[in-house]
């Protein structure tokens, strides 16, 4: 141990020059353990297909202390035509999903959350106001997250059993968050094509991850920030090449193809044939198996036996 060890990194000097003891902790903290890719899917499927959708509503420029009706009214866009288009869509294909909501977007939407869940979807955990969680105190943060899960609860009638930080950001104390929450899966971190176990600190948590991926998000493609000139607006067309060859390498290779979308990024009449095109593309190749985040994450755990330790 050195005298820098309980330093704040920015006191610790350059990264390059940190011996061993500072920076292999760092990389400790949090890791991908053992794979829990199974051997075979339900029914013998070849690839699992795990829809998600991020209702983030109104929540991103609340969060940002935007009290502007222009960004405000991109969230409600997701509310009034994003929700009601993919809930239709899924309802004619009969695939189930799982929908992460923030608590705010919940209390100001909670007729579409039920209704979410009447169709069959699952509905998880994605912050309270889609707040930044690595800028935040350890206890503000854990405070938010069990708000967060009690509004869920109150809203769905049952707790929720995964989460997803907003912005896929983890602060220090997240995972230690997510595993007093005794929650069976996050779908935060990119460690992986498949699930995997989350280590804490050579700690199995018994916890699953189902890794996201940004190439598997629309939000990269769509987004634009009319204040800084970020304006991809790539074309659909090419999203659909992309999300079907992230497919296609599942498939290939027996695993999940994990997709990530925002009803108020790709409910826009361009952008939804992206996600029906990708469906049928998926459904003529057959033998796949679409399911929510929940019962993935309860499959591959019951599969592997994976236990969780008493915390």
């Amino acid at each position: 141990m050195t005298d820098d060890d309980d330093l704040p990194l920015i006191n610790r000097g350059h990264p390059w020059q940190w011996p061993e003891l500072t920076w292999r902790p760092i990389i400790e903290r949090v890791r991908a353990g053992r794979s829990l890719k199974p051997a075979a899917w339900p029914d013998n499927a070849r690839c699992a297909v795990a829809l998600s959708f991020d209702a983030d509503h109104e929540t991103i420029p609340l969060r940002d202390g935007d009290e502007g009706a222009s960004r405000l009214s991109q969230g409600q866009y997701g509310a009034r035509q994003g929700v009601p288009r993919i809930r239709d869509l899924l309802a004619r294909e009969g695939i189930p999903a799982t929908f992460f909501y923030p608590a705010v977007a919940a209390m100001l939407h909670p007729d579409e959350v039920r209704g979410v869940v009447a169709d069959g979807h699952e509905v998880a955990l994605h912050s309270w106001v889609n707040e930044i969680n690595s800028t935040l105190p350890f206890e503000a943060e854990r405070d938010l997250a069990f708000r967060a899960a009690e509004v869920l609860d109150q809203i769905t009638g049952s707790p929720p059993v995964g989460i997803r930080t907003a912005s896929w950001d983890y602060s220090l104390g997240t995972l230690q968050i997510i595993r007093e929450l005794k929650l069976l899966y996050d779908s935060s971190l990119m460690g992986d094509d498949d699930p995997y176990e989350l280590v804490q600190e050579g700690d199995e948590t018994g916890i699953v991850e189902l890794p996201p991926e940004w190439i598997r998000d629309d939000a990269v493609y769509f987004n634009m920030n009319r204040t800084v000139g970020l304006r991809p607006h790539t074309a659909p067309s090419a999203v659909t090449e992309i999300f079907k060859a992230e497919f296609d390498g599942a498939f290939a290779e027996r695993g999940m193809f994990l997709l990530t979308l925002h009803p108020h990024i790709i409910g826009h009449r361009s952008r939804m044939p992206v996600l029906r095109d990708l469906i049928a593309h998926i459904k003529a190749r057959g033998d796949v198996w679409f399911a929510t985040h929940r019962q993935v994450a309860q499959y591959v755990k019951d599969t592997a036996g994976l236990m969780v330790p008493v915390y």
